[in-house]
């Protein structure tokens, strides 16, 4: 099996970014604008994400189509996990954020034991990519907790919010190109990439009155979807002709 996971590239953190855009606009129009509410949608998206899982799973080698598209799926899962228990168990954001670091590195401490890394360019393995896309799902429901305690609880606000969340992202990448340890540092940034595109979205898609810009989720959303669509479709041209340039290894 050929490593699962792209390469970090400027296109990987732009698809990533809006990959959360549309994982907070969208969970937010399916569950209050459609009506199918935070439980319907949850169980919706839930099917979706397992769905597409099973094709992640089923890959031999990175399929950008099929990666983003599970990537999309656990954002908007992830934010249904963090809104179901803020919104219907009534847990506070303090508590969720907490929670959700414990789980974080409980996953994290786990792969380490088993694996021995937490490298993004060694997951060729069906149980590296079960860490991998555990610690991706529990990150996103993290971020999620972590962007709303910021702009909301805290009362920073949706714009804020984005300053705050790039100026860290920001800082990781300095402290990555000046020697800091890569797979610390990508971790990091991931974790970090989802309070500010939720932050992002909520600028764009709430109304003046609240903050935002008043896109509305539906425009936020197609305008994201359509993006995401337009960046994997040049991921792929770049993996094919990579595939074609680079021969094969000798066995």
């Amino acid at each position: 099996m050929r490593n699962k996971v792209p390469e970090a590239t400027l296109v990987f953190w732009a698809i990533k970014i809006m990959a959360t855009t549309v994982g907070e606009t969208g969970a937010d129009y399916l569950a209050v604008h459609v009506g199918l509410g935070t439980a319907l949608t949850g169980a919706l998206m839930l099917t979706l994400l397992i769905a597409a899982l099973v094709m992640q799973l089923r890959m031999r080698k990175y399929i950008p189509w099929i990666y983003w598209l599970t990537v999309v799926l656990v954002s908007v899962v992830g934010t249904q996990i963090t809104d179901a228990l803020t919104d219907k168990l009534g847990v506070s954001l303090y508590a969720s954020t907490i929670a959700f670091s414990l789980t974080l590195a409980v996953v994290f401490a786990l792969w380490y034991r088993s694996e021995r890394t937490l490298s993004i360019h060694t997951i060729y393995t069906t149980r590296r990519e079960l860490f991998y896309w555990a610690a991706v799902l529990v990150t996103f429901a993290l971020g999620t907790a972590a962007g709303d305690l910021a702009t909301e609880a805290l009362g920073l606000g949706f714009l804020f919010g984005v300053v705050v969340f790039g100026a860290l992202i920001a800082s990781v990448s300095v402290i990555y190109y000046v020697g800091g340890n890569p797979v610390l540092t990508f971790w990091l940034a991931y974790i970090l990439t989802r309070p500010l595109g939720a932050s992002f979205g909520d600028l764009l898609s709430q109304s003046r009155a609240y903050g935002g810009i008043g896109l509305g989720t539906i425009n936020t959303s197609v305008l994201f979807l359509s993006a995401i669509v337009v960046l994997v479709i040049f991921a792929t041209a770049i993996e094919q002709r990579s595939v074609r340039v680079v021969p094969a290894r000798e066995p």
